[in-house]
Parts: C-alpha cells; sequence; structure tokens
C-alpha cells in the first residue's frame, strides 16, 4: 500500500510518501514501513519488485481517473489510456489554471457546477464510498489546493499508472486482474481502513496502532515501526491500508 503524495518538491514527496509491504513469506520482515522515496523511485521500486513477485498486488491513494463527462466530454477521451496520456502531456498546466475545472489555488475559486456536493464533482466510485461514512468523506478530484485537495496527488499521480501498465502491471478497474501471473494496481482510499480517528492528533493515531500491536498483528509491529506509525499521518494511512488489503486479498482475483 502507498501513500502517495502529490509534493512537487523531491523533498516533500520524500516526507509524505509511505510504502507498506506485507508479505509473511518474507523471513522476519513480514511487514515493512518505508519513506523517504520519490514518486518515481516508488515506481521504479515496484517495477523491480514485481520482477521477483510477479502476484504482487499495488494499492496507490490516488483517483486514477476523473468523471466521465469531463473525460470524454472536456478531454475527448474514450479510455483511460487515451485521458493518462492526456494528463501526461497536459496536467501540470491544468494545475497551472490550464483548465477551469481545477480550482483551489490563491486566486482560483470553485466553478459554480463544482459548488457543495454537485454531482458532477464526483466519480461514480467516489459516491458510492460515501455510503455509510458520516465523517472524513472521498474527496472530488478537481480541487488541487487547500485542506484534503486531492487533485495535484491525481494529476501527478496518473502518469505512475502509465509507467507500471507499461512494465506489465494490469490497473484494476480499466484491466481484468491476472493474478499471480502478472502483478495488479487497484485504487484505494485509506480512510475506509482507518475510521474516523483524527489522525492529525498523534496520541490518536498511536492508539489506534497500539490497538493493532494488541491484536493479532502484534507480531509483525516492531517497534520501530510502531514508532513511525505514531510520528507521521502518511505512515500511519499506508500501515492501515496495508493490512486491510492483506486481510482482503483472496478478493483481488475475483
Amino acid at each position: 500500500a502507498v501513500d502517495w503524495s502529490g509534493a512537487k518538491a523531491a523533498s516533500g514527496q520524500r516526507r509524505h510518501i509511505w510504502v507498506a509491504d506485507v508479505w509473511p513469506e518474507r523471513a522476519g520482515r513480514a511487514l515493512t514501513l518505508e519513506g523517504g522515496q520519490t514518486r518515481d523511485e516508488v515506481v521504479n521500486w515496484l517495477v523491480g519488485e514485481a520482477k521477483k513477485t510477479p502476484g504482487m498486488v499495488v494499492g496507490l491513494d490516488f483517483a486514477f481517473s476523473y468523471p466521465a463527462w469531463f473525460v470524454r466530454g472536456e478531454c475527448g477521451c474514450e479510455t483511460a489510456v487515451e485521458f493518462w496520456r492526456r494528463v501526461a502531456a497536459e496536467g501540470e498546466g491544468w494545475m497551472r489554471a490550464g483548465k477551469r475545472w481545477f480550482w483551489g489555488r490563491p486566486g482560483v475559486k470553485r466553478p459554480l457546477e463544482l459548488s457543495g456536493d454537485a454531482e458532477r464533482g464526483f466519480r461514480r466510485t467516489d459516491r458510492a464510498a460515501m455510503e455509510g461514512i458520516a465523517r472524513n468523506r472521498p474527496k472530488s478530484p478537481f480541487p488541487i489546493g487547500g485542506a484534503g485537495a486531492v487533485g495535484t496527488g491525481s494529476l501527478r499521480g496518473i502518469p505512475a499508472l502509465r509507467a507500471l501498465q507499461r512494465a506489465g502491471f494490469c490497473v484494476w478497474p480499466f484491466e481484468a486482474a491476472r493474478l499471480p501471473e502478472k502483478p495488479l494496481v487497484v485504487e484505494i482510499y485509506p480512510r475506509v481502513f482507518t475510521g474516523d480517528v483524527t489522525k492529525s492528533d498523534a496520541g490518536a493515531r498511536m492508539r489506534e496502532v497500539e490497538k493493532l500491536q494488541a491484536g493479532k498483528y502484534g507480531s509483525w509491529l516492531a517497534k520501530g515501526l510502531v514508532e513511525r506509525a505514531g510520528r507521521s499521518e502518511d505512515a500511519f494511512d499506508a500501515l492501515f491500508a496495508g493490512l486491510r488489503m492483506w486481510e482482503h486479498r483472496a478478493e483481488f482475483g475475483e
């Protein structure tokens, strides 16, 4: 499970990108939790790991696409791959006010069509994930500035999907899973896994990690790993997402 970052500077990426790697067959290290890589470095690392473990599943926490009206009507793309190419070529320009739908930077207001909980601002998968969630519901992928904005991470993450697909990964749901012959990439939303804990509160994070430590994963949670998850919201997200992915591992090939 990769807790992603849309930071432009390499220093910000190294601080905010965290990877939880769950592999019980690895002697003495069933679970690892590491930061310190850039987006490109993470992609290269994943490609290398897939050569050793072709049946791996990777979770990335950014929007793999955008609402259909935007992909088809605004961008003229009929497939996800076409849209990914468009984002790779133009996404940085969109974030510099090249498209009116991306808002949140200083002086760039939200379009009226996307105000409030307007349906146009969300993908079908976002709306489905909102069911049963009272707080911390999925955000629209269009905001690129302000608290909780996910647009920057998505626009800077989509080129990673192209790179992984070229390296042989299947990207669900745009391609069917072919496990264990080929590695699989899925979109994750860590809040589904962490619940409504106040993640900005280090004490609250640590209490949740200690609950994990007292449960069935206690033997996997070494002291240093627990401390990292308590110190960093991003590490916390990666840890919980990785463990929950492991719990649902049998479903990825369906």
